[in-house]
């Protein structure tokens, strides 16, 4: 069953001369679908993904998919210890990235929970940024 939740979620994005924060505060929806749990929300302007909506499915701390779809597309695996190419979709076009996963971390559940993830992108080999998410469900509600 689907529940109505409030997520927190801060980004941080650090390339050799720079290092930039972001934190967004939104409503969504989670639920617990064959023993995963799978969050939804609307992107917005703070985004910068206006009319996309958001979808994350963790895997216990081993594999978590992030799928924006609508306005803009993407397809994101974030595994532990491998390297996924995705292609990452954005206002001015779509690009193919590299994602090597450092580290997962997941306590997600059907009572809230949080997910830690921390990855390096590359396109076409050259490092682009060290990335953090880190993403909290403040409440839950049946």
């Amino acid at each position: 069953m689907k529940r109505q939740i409030q997520l927190k979620m801060r980004s941080v994005l650090e390339t050799d001369d720079d290092r930039s924060e972001t934190e967004l505060l939104t409503d969504g929806t989670m639920e617990i679908k064959d023993g995963l749990p799978i969050i939804s929300y609307e992107d917005s302007d703070a985004t910068g993904f206006e009319g996309a909506t958001t979808t994350i499915t963790a895997d216990e701390n081993k594999i978590v998919s992030i799928v924006r779809s609508g306005s803009a597309n993407s397809n994101l695996v974030i595994e532990t210890g491998k390297k996924h190419y995705c292609l990452y979709g954005t206002p001015y076009g779509s690009i193919t990235v590299g994602i090597f996963t450092h580290k997962i971390e997941n306590s997600l559940s059907e009572n809230g929970g949080s997910l830690y993830l921390k990855y390096t992108i590359d396109v076409n080999s050259a490092y682009m940024s060290d990335n953090e998410i880190y993403l909290d469900v403040l409440a839950a509600k049946s």
